[in-house]
């Protein structure tokens, strides 16, 4: 993030140094921009709560017995659903695959973004452990070792990683597809209210028996949550078709 003014800078050296010119913008108005992001929002976020009732009727989530009331479990989720998607989507969506793009195919360049939006997801410690002793100087060996610790079990790959692979490249390729970041913001946050709505409100029911392959610690864990991605991806793929660029009638902002 500190780089990041540098990079621009030297991007437009590069460009005026070549004679270069940017490909014109071609913006949208404000009522489109965030009517893709209502539709994204209702998409993501109603599929995922459908899925986490279906689950609690088949008893792998159950409600929580000391949960927080509406007014207070929305005061504790807003900031994320606002400020997550908008950073993110503007970091991972907007500039690292749109550096991307400049050099690789549509389909490469989300799957790149995608493979590294899922790691840096997992850069942490696992649930458990510990650092034996955070003032010695190889604590940072010990800790790099125990956060790479999770890609070392393939049921991390298939319940886990795999989902928010998934998730990355549902948002790569909107972005691909609309030419803008509003529909994938709007997916973001959708995906972030439900998940922590959700959370709020359950807790996983481990010794059910979709446990933890089916369903894992959360709502983005399990094979479950990835069917449901999947059917979201198709629901996305035909409304998709109304955002891309050139499709209904031009608004003012970008005649």
């Amino acid at each position: 993030m500190v780089l990041l003014p540098f990079l621009c800078w030297r991007i437009r050296t590069i460009r005026a140094r070549n004679r270069v010119t940017a490909e014109p913008v071609k913006r949208i108005g404000w009522m489109a921009a965030l009517g893709q992001i209502v539709v994204g929002c209702v998409i993501a976020g109603g599929m995922l709560w459908a899925m986490g009732m279906m689950l609690e009727s088949l008893g792998a989530y159950a409600p929580r017995a000391h949960a927080p009331g509406v007014g207070k479990a929305l005061g504790r989720i807003i900031a994320s659903v606002v400020m997550v998607p908008l950073f993110e989507e503007w970091l991972f969506r907007g500039i690292l695959l749109g550096l991307w793009l400049k050099f690789a195919r549509p389909f490469a360049a989300c799957v790149g973004t995608s493979l590294f939006f899922a790691f840096v997801h997992f850069l942490k410690l696992p649930e458990g452990m510990t650092i034996a002793d955070p003032a010695s100087p190889l604590a940072g060996f010990e800790l790099v070792g125990k956060v790479l610790f999770h890609f070392m079990n393939p049921q991390f790959f298939v319940t886990d990683f795999a989902t928010l692979f998934f998730i990355g490249m549902m948002l790569a390729w909107a972005r691909v597809r609309t030419g803008k970041l509003w529909f994938s913001i709007g997916l973001h946050a959708g995906w972030v209210l439900s998940f922590k709505a959700f959370n709020q409100f359950h807790e996983t029911v481990s010794s059910h028996p979709l446990h933890p392959w089916g369903v894992g610690d959360s709502l983005r864990s399990g094979l479950f949550p990835l069917l449901t991605l999947v059917a979201t991806a198709g629901i996305c793929q035909f409304v998709l078709r109304r955002f891309e660029p050139g499709c209904g009638a031009p608004n003012r902002a970008s005649r």
